[in-house]
């Protein structure tokens, strides 16, 4: 399976789809040093380790992973967490409120914009409240192009993520990812969730005020 879906000028970033439920699994690269970060290791822990192996093409250094991050903790996106860190003894994050209900120990809780620094490139947490309590997006800023947002179930095309059709939480998220996603990053940035394809802020842009009507 090929899962090199971009090459940037710093870093890779490869992606395979897992599970009954198509959850992604992403990891990014540093070209330069090797550091590499996977985003929700969410199942099937052989094609993890296959992805991992092959982003050994993606560097001119010898790969390490630097850090499992999770984007949220349903269990749909933390079933090969345990795994992983066992076999590889990665440092996990996640948000500082989701923290608690990881299936491992959390060695990095996140809160709004902290900004974790590897060797190569700098990821910023962005905290969306309202998928769950401490649903994190992992943002990217590529210096010669367009920023990439790893959005978890915060943010799709067509819409935010399940909020289990509670008003508070709707308006929650709907107001953090106009407030700390739309209003921050440019139209060309890509947002690549936790199932399914990615969109970009501009293509979904537009629809915000419709989103907001309809409730969901």
């Amino acid at each position: 399976m090929d899962s090199l879906i971009h090459s940037l000028r710093d870093i890779t970033v490869r992606r395979i789809s897992v599970s009954e439920m198509n959850n992604n699994v992403y990891l990014l690269t540093a070209k330069g040093s090797g550091a590499q970060i996977l985003i929700d290791a969410a199942d099937d822990l052989p094609a993890i380790q296959q992805m991992i192996g092959a982003s050994a093409a993606d560097t001119t250094a010898t790969p390490r992973l630097a850090l499992i991050a999770t984007t949220h903790q349903h269990w749909d996106h933390v079933r090969a967490l345990p795994g992983l860190v066992e076999v590889t003894g990665a440092k996990t994050s996640a948000g500082a409120d989701d923290a608690d209900a990881l299936p491992v120990p959390v060695d990095v809780p996140l809160r709004h914009g902290d900004v974790g620094n590897f060797d190569g490139f700098d990821i910023t947490a962005v905290h969306l409240r309202g998928h769950t309590p401490g649903s994190i997006a992992y943002v990217y800023q590529d210096p010669e192009g367009p920023t990439h947002i790893f959005s978890g179930d915060s943010l799709f095309p067509g819409g935010v993520g399940n909020t289990q059709n509670d008003a508070a939480r709707f308006t929650s998220l709907l107001n953090d990812v106009t407030e700390r996603l739309f209003e921050v990053y440019p139209d060309d940035t890509v947002v690549h969730p936790g199932h399914g394809d990615p969109t970009t802020l501009g293509a979904e842009r537009p629809h915000l005020a419709e989103w907001r009507e309809r409730g969901w």
